[in-house]
């Protein structure tokens, strides 16, 4: 009997423990903080599940989860988070923290739809994934592209044989492209820091890869430093020195995470921005501004003064074909929502394979083979493809409504200030 009372008190004491324990959870205040606490944690959660998902993070380390908790488990947990965002109080100078708060924890929940294989449509997976859809291009209005074309390129067979019969005179030999590269990075910095201050330690190293879908890729570690990988497959074409260099360094993707490492993880302590969900609406800029970048850092005059004065004779290539060789590149990019086309009718189930690497061939005016790396591609980023074409535009756009004057500086200005506060694409139009 005594024993039996011993428990009992011991049961009532730990309730009253738990009881208390609960009230304090309840009496803390829901804040944009704690809740961004919770987005970051799911985040890595969900990451456990896809390799790739996690494009950086440099928060505590303490918050990786380290093991799969059950996807159900997860989409409760994020439509929880939802809901306490919507009723959160936030002052006004918040709200668009809040608003990125909800559009990043919305796509979550369907990434976690598509990991577990439920039909998405394309437009469906861009617009909840990245804010915004593709506009539907046909055939008809890429045929114009290559008509121009046709007339363009000297020689006999399709255009896309002869475009690539005559690019492969713009190959940057192996042996020269480092040192071709590395002058492209010191120039696209030199002029990135005369507008956009940087950290003083900021810096990053390049790597030569092999056997992967993409060209380039940035991996952001923290403390304003990336590793740059650059995929040599595939033969690097002398335009792709200063795309690569301002793509995925200056001032794009190195100096787009910095930013904001500088300014909002560190500067406002909003931790939310410590990860990076690669498939997410923060891609559509991450990879529209890095785009749009290379334009702001290189205006067309002063980037073929550049490679003709000092990339070409660095590749040992004819300096006097510039002009022309980027005459047919600005026609080529006319082409450039052919990937989006090509995803679009390959992975709503429209067209197969075959007749997928077929069109890129076509339209995106590669060889076969590239085309089959560029299926793989759209094979394991499904709809990501949008945010380099459709991110660009949306980012040039919403730059130039806002320009007064047009000038360089004023440029420079606004592109700085929407990496160090990003806005997803919705927030820009």
């Amino acid at each position: 009997m005594r024993i039996t009372l011993v428990i009992l008190c011991l049961l009532a004491t730990l309730m009253g423990c738990q009881s208390n324990m609960l009230n304090t959870e309840e009496d803390t205040p829901m804040t944009l903080d704690n809740l961004a606490e919770q987005y970051v944690k799911l985040a890595l959660a969900v990451g456990e599940h896809h390799p790739y998902y996690i494009d950086a993070y440099y928060g505590p380390s303490e918050w990786r989860a380290g093991e799969k908790r059950p996807l159900n488990d997860l989409k409760a947990d994020i439509s929880s988070l939802l809901a306490q965002l919507e009723q959160v109080q936030n002052s006004e100078a918040q709200s668009q923290r809040k608003a990125f708060l909800q559009v990043q924890t919305k796509s979550m929940l369907t990434f976690i739809q598509i990991i577990n294989n439920e039909q998405v449509s394309f437009d469906d997976e861009s617009l909840r994934l990245y804010d915004a859809v593709s506009p539907n291009i046909t055939e008809a209005e890429l045929d114009k592209a290559l008509n121009e074309l046709d007339v363009m390129l000297p020689g006999t067979g399709s255009v896309s044989e002869r475009m690539n019969d005559f690019i492969e005179q713009f190959v940057i030999p192996k042996d020269k492209l480092d040192t071709v590269f590395k002058a492209a990075v010191v120039e696209s910095r030199k002029r990135t820091k005369q507008y956009i201050e940087l950290e003083a330690q900021e810096s990053f190293t390049i790597e030569y890869v092999q056997d992967k879908v993409w060209s380039g890729y940035n991996w952001y570690q923290g403390n304003s430093y990336s590793l740059i990988q650059v995929n040599t497959d595939f033969p690097i074409y002398i335009a792709r020195a200063i795309d690569l260099a301002s793509h995925e360094g200056y001032p794009g993707h190195h100096v787009f995470n910095s930013l904001m490492e500088k300014h909002l993880v560190n500067g406002k302590g909003w931790i939310e921005y410590s990860v990076y969900p690669l498939f997410s609406p923060m891609s559509l800029l991450a990879e529209g501004s890095a785009n749009y970048g290379v334009d702001v850092v290189f205006p067309h005059a002063e980037r073929i003064q550049f490679e003709k004065d000092v990339l070409f004779p660095l590749a040992g290539l004819d300096a006097s074909k510039v002009e022309l060789y980027y005459q047919v590149q600005a026609v080529k990019q006319q082409l450039s929502y052919a990937d989006n086309m090509v995803a679009k009718r390959y992975l709503d189930g429209e067209i197969d394979d075959q007749k997928a690497i077929e069109l890129l061939v076509k339209y995106t005016l590669v060889t076969e083979k590239k085309a089959q790396q560029r299926l793989g591609f759209i094979n394991a980023n499904r709809a990501y493809v949008i945010n380099y074409n459709l991110g660009q535009d949306i980012v040039k756009d919403y730059i130039e409504k806002q320009t007064k004057t047009g000038a360089q500086a004023e440029i420079w200005a606004l592109f700085s200030e929407l990496l160090a506060n990003p806005k997803t694409a919705s927030m820009m139009q």
